[in-house]
């Protein structure tokens, strides 16, 4: 198993798809083709010049039930080429450890997944439909591809490969990025009183959400957090800012909600607005994924944590801070959704991304057992 699983593995991480760069639809087409040529049924979805994702299936010992494995296509950018000790486009294999953009985040959880449906020597326990979707890294497209054409089936489990260090992802945080616009009225800057300074109840009204948002904690994922990730403002050094724009990168933890943001938002507004009555304002969202957790007694977890036991690993329960086409793909919270996959968390993003080769073997040895086995 291993050569061949290391060259899906190495050949995934050599297809550049790098999110907003490269062409995510290789990645699609290259994994359909790897499906058909192991008899797996497999189709491309087309979306448009640059996107696509993938979709399989393969038919399960009872079928009427049916889980989703997800895994999404795109990277993130290099960064700095200064700071990587590697090639980030070609997979280099070293010390046990292959490294590549996209090794953690998360092509060796895809591999992994496709691996194990192409080479299952028994048929799984039920139905696997496979999702790789494309653009996940930013507005989720691919994701919302997948709901507006209704390809996805009808499942209550979904598995998704993203890195969780082989532990058991059962939470996530959500993730809003929320643009103020804030409108202030312009004075003479040596009369500020006789303005509204859209920069300073801008950034009162910022903190306020900060304070509030880290009001709600959780045990495996500790504090939601919210910070002002982009600013833009301002007339002249010495005039009173009647526009203020200001985005905010907010994590929220289940139990916090982007309804509950935007309703406090508005009463810091409204707060606002009682100092400054020609102050005003709105909020837009640019991205809402909402928090996920999935109850670690629940069958699925259960019995991937016992078939980690057997491979030698503790099962431990994780909290993963990054968002994930979960957020998308259900956004009914009618699913029970479950993160495993063999990169590090800790990894994601960064120059010098890895993937333990010992971690993507095992993950594939516990998918198949995973696959032939589960019974929840």
């Amino acid at each position: 198993m291993e050569n061949d699983a290391l060259e899906l593995l190495k050949h995934l991480l050599e297809i550049p798809s790098v999110n907003g760069t490269d062409d995510e639809r290789k990645m699609a087409e290259y994994l359909a083709g790897y499906f058909r040529k192991h008899d797996v049924e497999a189709k491309v979805q087309q979306i448009d010049e640059t996107h696509a994702n993938v979709t399989a299936f393969l038919p399960g010992r009872d079928p009427e039930r049916t889980i989703i494995w997800n895994g999404h296509l795109d990277t993130v950018p290099y960064g700095s080429l200064d700071e990587w000790k590697t090639n980030p486009s070609s997979a280099v294999e070293r010390d046990g450890k292959m490294y590549a953009r996209g090794a953690a985040d998360m092509k060796s959880g895809l591999a992994a997944m496709v691996y194990a449906m192409c080479h299952a020597t028994e048929r799984p326990a039920c139905n696997i439909q496979f999702l790789g979707t494309c653009d996940e890294e930013r507005g989720g497209l691919g994701a919302e591809k997948v709901l507006e054409e209704g390809v996805m089936c009808d499942a209550e489990c979904m598995l998704i490969g993203e890195p969780t260090g082989m532990g058991l992802g059962i939470a996530q945080k959500g993730c809003l990025w929320l643009k103020l616009d804030i409108k202030g009225k312009t004075s003479h800057g040596a009369y500020p009183r006789e303005g509204a300074s859209a920069i300073h109840h801008g950034m009162r009204i910022a903190e306020g959400l900060r304070t509030y948002v880290e009001g709600f904690s959780h045990g495996l994922l500790g504090t939601s957090t919210a910070q002002a990730t982009m600013i833009e403002g301002g007339v002249a050094p010495n005039m009173t800012a009647d526009a203020c724009r200001i985005v905010m990168d907010i994590r929220m933890v289940p139990g916090l909600t982007t309804d509950m943001v935007l309703s406090h938002a508005e009463g810091l507004l409204e707060m606002e607005r009682q100092e400054k009555p020609d102050l005003g304002g709105e909020f837009r969202i640019l991205n809402d994924r909402r928090a996920i957790e999935i109850d670690r007694d629940h069958g699925m977890v259960s019995e991937l944590r016992r078939i980690l036991e057997i491979h030698g690993y503790s099962g431990e329960d994780v909290g993963i801070n990054f968002f994930t086409d979960a957020s998308v793909l259900d956004r009914q919270d009618r699913k029970r959704i479950l993160l495993f996959g063999p990169g590090e968390p800790s990894m994601a993003h960064k120059p010098n991304e890895y993937v333990s080769i010992r971690k993507y073997e095992d993950a594939i040895r516990v998918l198949t057992t995973f696959m032939t086995d589960c019974s929840f």
